[in-house]
């Protein structure tokens, strides 16, 4: 069974946090990487520039009719992650961004779950046909999340993201809805045993 989790709109102290988690390269190499002077890179916008943004820019950025951007919070309420649709409306798809930047949550499928409530926005309330994800080769439990939920690989776009000076393939994993409505009951079912 995966753990309940709730996506809500993104505040200030989100923003910090996100920043100061993608401060951990373990962190940061799973979402996008540092650019060549160890910056932490992120996707959307710039946690450290959005902390003193005008009130204007931030609802530039936060709302969005194109990139939608929630912060993830565990049942208790805690705030564990960030996650992002950004919609491509004459196609009728999206792309979908997680992130758990707490590590102790890491491999609980706490990320499962805020995927599964991304892919219900874009598909049941977005009325979108097709969601895709772009992950980085080397990020094994992403690749394994996101095949388990019913992605299916696409494509291999080269030398996306970069990691540890080098630059590393990605994989482009695509998702219908009609796949995604057949296996949704079965993703939150508990694992077998054994």
């Amino acid at each position: 069974m995966l753990p309940e989790v709730r996506l809500s709109e993104i505040t200030r102290e989100d923003v910090a946090r996100m920043a100061e988690w993608l401060q951990d390269k373990e962190v940061n190499a799973s979402w996008y990487g540092a650019d060549e002077k160890g910056e932490p890179l992120h996707i959307g916008y710039t946690p450290s520039q959005m902390l003193d943004a005008s009130e204007e820019h931030w609802q530039e950025v936060f709302h969005s009719d194109v990139r939608k951007v929630y912060s993830v919070h565990s049942a208790n309420g805690d705030h564990i992650g960030e996650g992002q649709i950004l919609i491509e409306a004459p196609l009728w798809e999206a792309q979908l961004f997680i992130l758990v930047g707490r590590k102790e949550l890491w491999y609980r499928g706490y990320g499962t779950a805020g995927l599964v409530h991304l892919l219900d926005l874009a598909f049941y309330t977005y009325n979108l046909h097709r969601a895709w994800v772009d992950i980085p080769e080397y990020n094994l439990p992403a690749l394994h999340m996101c095949e388990r939920i019913g992605f299916k690989l696409e494509g291999r776009l080269r030398g996306t993201h970069p990691k540890d000076g080098e630059w590393h393939d990605s994989l482009a994993m695509g998702l219908l809805t009609e796949e995604y409505v057949r296996r949704r009951a079965r993703l939150m079912e508990p694992e077998p045993a054994g």
